[in-house]
């Protein structure tokens, strides 16, 4: 803990002598303890000690946890509970507004280790929904059907001989899906959902992870790892972020590769400059500033910072910006408010409250608001605190609301409305939530600061539907019980 410990007190240095909520990069603390992998690091030791804890304490024993039945509707979230069953504390769970329509084991849905990851979703062009579970020996596949119940229709393994992974991300373009992973030598897989259409779920699929690819990328990713996936299907592309080593060519930044044909995706170019980049949204740039109106850009969440990059040339990548925050420990993740006016931003710190610093040193989970109108110099101009002590992780926007999967803590939704007319953050509310980790409801603050939970979720379908993966459990299908 020395080292971060080292870091608060460089943060609280920063924080006094500046009285602006953005701060500039401080390099000298980016080259001692980010460049070089010092922080990223400590937290992924911890997080394996903590997952390694919890499966010696069977929290991975799919048997323990009650599911529905076949025949069963949904259940209402009621006085704040969804009862999945009645009197047991550990299939009760805190809600508001969200109904529980399904629930299945990562058991059920083909995995031997019964731990989850990333996920992400599919509509056919019939409007049949599915989804794609990942988890830690590779991504299970189901349909979502009209009555919000899970249809388990298989599984692709991780690719290869390639290791297990905790780590596992998913996104889609097209009807196609790309699942990556920390696992050595497991690259970037192209899978194609469309082959889901016609199975029978009474004879689920084991797909070939090799042989049953539309196509596969590794030649950008030295160590064929990496962090997380992201695509620009607009622009046609795919992008790795904190691919290893990052000592290595780009430094473990930005490498893209081509997706016009996804049986042979080829490497574009990519960039390092500003070294590791942990995440990324990669859109095409609408919104007042005029200056990059057109532009590919990437907004990368680059563990000290948010970073905006020029892609337009990936061979010539260029930072626009590069800006840090108070209070920073891992900046994580983030989304813009509306891809066609991209005036808004909202980001993530995962280890803010964990290590006890800024504004999330009560532990109760901080979403930073930024104002970039000017994609040169963004603004931090406000923040919203959770209602409930826990650890923010993924987000989505959808229509001006954050979906976000918050850990312990489950999923939560903000509505963002207000945030044009007041950037500083005080008109977002909270309107649903739910909360898929009932064991630390009794913990002081509602929920426990710790990396279990909720990893990520798929808000984007148009029948209202949400999949919600968990760490620990499964995943779940809620829906909104009313809409404001």
């Amino acid at each position: 803990m020395a080292t971060l410990n080292t870091i608060v007190t460089i943060m609280a240095a920063l924080v006094t002598l500046s009285s602006a909520k953005e701060l500039p990069v401080n390099m000298k603390l980016k080259a001692e303890m980010y460049e070089n992998g010092v922080v990223h690091e400590h937290i992924m030791a911890t997080k394996h000690r903590i997952w390694s804890e919890m499966a010696d304490q069977g929290v991975f024993d799919s048997t323990q946890y009650h599911t529905f039945s076949e025949e069963s509707d949904y259940i209402a979230c009621e006085d704040g509970v969804a009862a999945l069953v009645p009197n047991d504390p550990v299939n009760t769970f805190r809600c508001q507004d969200l109904d529980l329509f399904d629930f299945k084991t990562h058991a059920q849905l083909g995995s031997e280790s019964g731990a989850g990851a990333g996920s992400w979703g599919w509509t056919s062009p019939e409007g049949r929904e599915f989804v794609a579970i990942a988890q830690e020996d590779g991504a299970a596949f189901a349909e979502v059907n009209s009555r919000g119940k899970l249809v388990y229709l298989g599984r692709l393994p991780q690719y290869g001989k390639a290791p297990k992974s905790m780590w596992r991300e998913i996104k889609g373009y097209g009807s196609y899906i790309l699942i990556g992973s920390e696992a050595l030598r497991h690259g970037i897989q192209i899978f194609d959902m469309s082959k889901l259409l016609d199975i029978n779920p009474t004879n689920p699929v084991i797909f070939d992870s090799v042989d049953d690819l539309t196509g596969f990328w590794v030649e950008g990713l030295p160590m064929g790892r990496s962090h997380n996936v992201v695509t620009n299907e607009e622009m046609k592309y795919g992008v790795a972020t904190g691919f290893q080593p990052r000592d290595g060519p780009l430094s473990a930044g930005l490498v893209f590769f081509d997706l016009t044909d996804p049986s042979n995706p080829k490497t574009l170019g990519g960039t390092g400059v500003d070294g590791y980049v942990h995440d990324a949204q990669c859109i095409v740039y609408r919104g007042p500033d005029k200056k990059y109106n057109g532009k590919d850009i990437c907004y990368g969440y680059d563990e000290d910072s948010l970073t905006i990059f020029d892609v337009s040339d990936k061979k010539n990548v260029q930072v626009i910006s590069n800006t840090s925050y108070e209070g920073f420990v891992y900046t994580h993740q983030g989304w813009v408010l509306d891809p066609q006016w991209q005036q808004y931003l909202i980001t993530d710190d995962e280890y803010d409250e964990f290590n006890k610093t800024g504004l999330a040193a009560d532990g109760y989970p901080i979403s930073y608001i930024w104002d970039i109108s000017s994609l040169e110099s963004p603004k931090q101009t406000g923040h919203y605190k959770g209602l409930r002590r826990g650890i923010d992780h993924n987000q989505y926007v959808k229509d001006s609301f954050a979906y976000q999967s918050n850990y312990g803590l489950g999923l939560s939704i903000l509505d963002l409305r207000s945030v044009p007319s007041d950037p500083t953050g005080k008109g977002i509310k909270e309107v649903a939530y739910f909360d898929t980790h009932p064991e630390d409801d009794h913990l002081p603050g509602g929920g426990n600061v710790t990396f279990t939970g909720s990893w990520s979720h798929y808000p984007f379908f148009s029948s209202g539907f949400i999949v919600i993966n968990t760490l620990d459990r499964g995943a779940f299908v809620v829906k909104r019980s009313r809409r404001d």
